[in-house]
């Protein structure tokens, strides 16, 4: 398998563009409410801990199967007089190899996050949706995400781009799951 780059990603009012360094202040600034870690745990990281974390992602994984794929989430310039391409919050897609050895398969774990004084605009639908039609492009069989069972907007962002509750969980979090393609279409 390839490893997937992150491109920008051009939706109706967003740009989903790829992650750096740099972006670590501003993101600290919109993702410190303390509510947003109600379902996923931890706390606000400070600009510092950001920078050192997306200089690790930057560098990618250690598994050349693996990759790792993360975009700030930017409004259009003057969407809904927010300014010139204000940071709404994140997305990410974690792509590596899945299924037995011999009849192996690519599955994306997506991801999203989205400042609470963005919250209730579509945002984070908008921005996951046009995650996945980048994810359909690739040889990508299965796009999953994990949300806390307590999570309705998270639940509702998952099931806005076909993704469905199975049985399975993670960290007490539910898998969501999205089959692209059909084991004999690969």
């Amino acid at each position: 398998m390839t490893r997937i780059e992150a491109e920008v990603i051009e939706t109706e009012r967003l740009l989903l563009v790829p992650q750096r360094v740099e972006h670590a202040r501003e993101v600290a600034v919109v993702l410190a409410d303390p509510a947003l870690y109600t379902f996923i745990g931890g706390e606000p990281a400070t600009a510092e801990e950001l920078a050192t974390r997306y200089a690790r992602m930057a560098a990618g994984p250690s598994d050349p199967a693996v990759s790792w794929c993360n975009w700030v989430i930017r409004l259009r310039e003057g969407e809904e007089g927010d300014g010139q391409g204000r940071l709404a919050g994140t997305v990410q897609a974690t792509i590596s190899p899945a299924g037995p050895r011999d009849e192996p398969w690519v599955v994306a774990d997506i991801a999203w996050v989205v400042g609470t004084s963005m919250q209730g605009r579509g945002i984070a639908t908008e921005a996951a949706r046009g995650l996945v039609r980048r994810l359909e492009q690739h040889p990508v069989r299965d796009i999953a995400a994990h949300v806390h069972p307590d999570h309705a907007a998270s639940a509702a962002v998952a099931r806005a781009v076909g993704l469905e509750p199975t049985d399975e969980w993670h960290d007490g979090e539910v898998r969501w799951l999205r089959r692209l393609l059909r084991p004999e279409a690969r």
